[in-house]
């Protein structure tokens, strides 16, 4: 599908904030790839724990809110789970309808995710007013020119071939 022609209203600084937003976002993801390892593990792995530890309201981590919080597909969740359970890190529990698979983690996968939370936040303080300005930049509140943000473009929109669900614009 080849995108419909608009007239360009993005400004090269549009590009460069977009850019120095990745790069800022890349920076802190490195860092944490490199975290997980030196701990012995794979960073998804260190996601999965994390994910677990997180989640929204303290409820019990399902296979499927693994996969959607991780945004891998439902077999890959399955299979990080059980390579996580043969190390000690993780503690499957039968839910209570019986249907699903509760994700726990053990005392070990407590510790470690313990290990690597502290420098993860050491370095997010480290990092966050250049990864807010950033962000403010890309968002619009704040643009390198200092003039208004355009009106949106019309461009594609999430869901376009759904008209039960909401057209969202993909990007502005």
């Amino acid at each position: 599908m080849t995108p419909k022609k608009t007239p360009n209203i993005l400004k090269l600084s549009d590009y460069q904030a977009l850019a120095e937003f990745r790069f800022r976002i890349r920076r802190f993801l490195r860092f944490s790839e490199d975290a997980a390892r030196a701990a012995g593990l794979e960073p998804q792995q260190h996601q999965l724990l994390l994910t677990v530890k997180g989640m929204p309201g303290g409820q019990a981590a399902r296979i499927a809110d693994i996969a959607e919080r991780l945004q891998i597909r439902h077999h890959s969740a399955v299979e990080l789970v059980d390579r996580l359970a043969a190390r000690g890190l993780v503690i499957r529990t039968i839910g209570d309808d019986r249907r699903e698979i509760h994700v726990h983690l053990s005392a070990r996968g407590e510790a470690i995710l313990g290990i690597l939370t502290l420098p993860h936040q050491r370095e997010l303080r480290r990092m966050a007013p250049a990864l807010v300005a950033s962000l403010e930049k890309v968002a619009g509140r704040r643009r390198a020119d200092n003039s208004l943000r355009p009106p949106r473009s019309g461009g594609p929109t999430r869901n376009s071939g759904d008209k039960r669900r909401s057209r969202e614009p993909l990007y502005e």
